[in-house]
């Protein structure tokens, strides 16, 4: 391959990269977002059940507790309202995929069409790679410090992997 072939591989590598601790730090996000949404939606349902069984009770003191568990399940509600954790974690799950799709066609581009384009149809490749790769960042949620953390660590200890030497890597 020619110096400048080698360049543009270079860049898709890093495209891959990218995309790998993209995917990775949302899908995380996502995991985070859908244990909100049990946490918060759990209890709320048990909540809500247990104050209309006391409400509908004759002694004195389930009133106390019907009223304790109406205002737990109108915060569980307002929570699950306000955060909507099921939406996020789908909107991060979703970015994720797209990530993954971008380092999928990246490995691709780099390991097979970059021996067979020429230096220009490659660099043409890389371009529409690296624009799909900076919408993906305008348009995609920001994913918190500490999911970008536990991409970083996750990859380290081979949950996903961008190596492309390597086979079988799992990338979620």
């Amino acid at each position: 391959m020619s110096k400048s072939k080698n360049e543009i591989v270079a860049e898709l590598n890093r495209i891959e990269v990218d995309s790998v601790y993209s995917a990775k730090g949302h899908f995380n996000t996502a995991s985070s977002w859908r244990r909100w949404n049990y946490s918060f939606g759990i209890p709320a349902a048990i909540a809500s059940a247990v104050a209309g069984v006391s409400a509908l009770s004759s002694f004195d003191n389930h009133d106390l507790v019907a009223a304790v568990l109406a205002v737990a399940v109108a915060v569980l509600t307002s929570l699950m309202t306000f955060l909507n954790p099921s939406d996020q974690a789908a909107t991060h799950h979703a970015a994720g995929n797209r990530y993954n799709s971008l380092k999928n066609r990246s490995r691709i581009a780099a390991n097979v069409e970059a021996t067979t384009l020429s230096v220009a149809e490659l660099a043409s490749r890389m371009s529409e790679l690296a624009l799909e790769r900076d919408e993906l960042n305008e348009q995609s949620p920001q994913i918190p410090r500490r999911a970008f953390e536990r991409a970083q660590s996750g990859i380290a200890a081979g949950e996903a992997s961008y190596d492309s030497d390597e086979s079988g890597a799992n990338d979620g």
